[in-house]
């Protein structure tokens, strides 16, 4: 797959593809994208998928907050960190010291100047890059000028320690040369996707060259190596990680649109970690929202992708309009199902049976995915965003599935439906809220079930807030739900859009 590379900018009540993205490995000239609803750039943490800065055994939540004002500087960025303990993480700055940080290139010791349109924190991931056993937060700043070039990109690292992310311990890189709207650092993953290194790899995505693959050596990141594909042309914008074939090192999944098919469809590339690093293998369908996990409980980790188009000639489902989501089972070959590649995903939509609702026209049912094990049963579940959803009469006021895992794979039975109209779920459903922009699961308080995250970046008039629903034997849980926005943490919330990007 020849990638191309693209990214992503929400306005209110929508989100917008760039109209500008450029053909790479192919020598084409530049290409168009619709306008639609999509997840934000980033990337899933680890074939393990830790995220756990201090090292406690419990998982931490980072977000980004690229639209954020530092020092008055407009859309400058920063992220929050919110530390995983017995009962959860703290959502709000008056909880015990230690337990919520942010940081932007303000921040002592952070390299850098916080500056208009920065937009650190576009693109945030986890990984342990040192192999010291605490996880370390890469943040993007795709904004970054680089001297008199514009937007030129960089990429900045805190690594994790006993006491949390240390702002003493940093580093910082852009790429070899520079290059104008190149916007390095718009996606980023962090795996261990080859032997013979210290701790994870790094990828870095920008929109001129591609993929950017670093290792860890002697105390700083070195580039060791620029994948490239033979398939789909790819206008790529994001990277999703797991061990498909089981063979104990990470793989790599790059997803977007391709121009190859008018950009009516999400594609993804498959490149197979091993000892010899990371090898393009062959093309899917879907992606514009992608997450991984093990649904089957069969030990190889399974990818899902979006597919907001809600059309698409493997689906089998031209009824959708909402949008679907695929499911590749991982197996031998990688994930492609177990008749190896090529084999259509399972598609489902909420026209599915078991699923709530109905699939109609702009839902954006994909548009964001999690996979993680919420009722403690051994089964990963998967968490469905459609920000553009109705409720109650209030357009794109947004909505969150959860699909249930199994021994057979994704079921309906006991799928669950949400929206802040919902009993127990704090606040109500507002046209153009986008509820579920973002969503995550994940286990903050190590009882061994994965609670939801649950975004709406233009929540307050683009402030926007995050929801945490607890989880439980019987799924997640209305009740005792909570809400907060980028304030609560101590970060600046006017017009920050908190939420629009969550790592996965």
């Amino acid at each position: 797959m020849s990638i191309t590379t693209r990214t992503t900018r929400r306005t209110a009540g929508s989100a917008a593809v760039a109209a500008a993205s450029f053909l790479l490995l192919a020598g084409a000239g530049i290409l168009a994208a619709p306008a639609a609803f999509a997840g934000v750039p980033g990337g899933t943490a680890a074939a393990d998928r830790n995220s756990d800065f201090d090292g406690d055994g419990y998982s931490d939540l980072l977000v980004g907050v690229p639209e954020g004002t530092v020092d008055g500087k407009e859309g400058a960025g920063y992220v929050t960190v919110q530390y995983g303990a017995p009962n959860g993480i703290g959502t709000n700055n008056t909880v015990p010291k230690g337990e919520v940080q942010v940081v932007s290139q303000s921040t002592k010791g952070v390299p850098g100047t916080s500056e208009t349109g920065d937009h650190f924190g576009q693109a945030v991931a986890t990984g342990d890059l040192d192999g010291d056993g605490y996880d370390d937060a890469v943040i993007g700043t795709p904004g970054e000028d680089e001297g008199t070039v514009e937007d030129a990109g960089r990429v900045t690292v805190v690594y994790g320690s006993a006491h949390g992310l240390d702002t003493g311990r940093t580093a910082t890189f852009t790429a070899a040369t520079p290059v104008e709207g190149a916007r390095f650092g718009h996606a980023v993953a962090a795996a261990r996707f080859t032997g013979d290194i210290v701790g994870d790899q790094l990828v870095v995505l920008d929109q001129k060259v591609g993929l950017h693959v670093f290792t860890y050596h002697a105390g700083v990141l070195r580039q060791v190596g620029t994948p490239h594909s033979t398939g789909h042309t790819l206008q790529a914008a994001y990277l999703t990680t797991g061990d498909y074939d089981h063979d104990g090192f990470a793989d790599l999944v790059v997803s977007g649109y391709s121009p190859d098919d008018d950009y009516t469809k999400g594609w993804s590339a498959y490149y197979a970690g091993g000892e010899e690093g990371l090898g393009y293998r062959y093309d899917l369908h879907g992606g514009l929202g992608t997450a991984s996990g093990d649904v089957n409980g069969d030990g190889y980790d399974d990818l899902v992708v979006g597919q907001l188009s809600g059309v698409d000639d493997t689906a089998g489902d031209a009824d959708a309009p909402g949008g679907l989501v695929g499911v590749y089972y991982g197996g031998g070959e990688g994930p492609a199902g177990t008749e190896g590649p090529g084999t259509a995903p399972q598609w489902w939509s909420q026209n599915s049976p078991g699923v709530p609702g109905a699939g109609e026209q702009g839902d954006a049912w994909g548009n964001d995915l999690s996979v993680a094990d919420v009722d403690g049963d051994g089964f990963a579940d998967v968490a469905v965003g459609a920000p553009g959803e109705d409720a109650d009469g209030e357009q794109r006021a947004g909505a969150v599935w959860l699909l249930r895992g199994s021994q057979e794979g994704v079921t309906g039975t006991g799928a669950q439906y949400f929206d802040q109209n919902s009993p127990g779920v704090p606040g109500a459903a507002e046209a153009g809220d986008g509820w579920g922009a973002q969503v995550r699961l994940v286990d903050t308080d190590g009882d061994g079930r994965a609670e939801l995250v649950a975004a709406a970046p233009d929540e307050n008039a683009g402030d926007g807030a995050v929801w945490l629903l607890p989880a439980s034997g019987d799924g997640l849980l209305a009740d005792g739900s909570r809400s907060y926005g980028a304030a609560a943490l101590g970060g600046n919330g006017h017009g920050a859009r908190f939420g629009a990007v969550i790592d996965e």
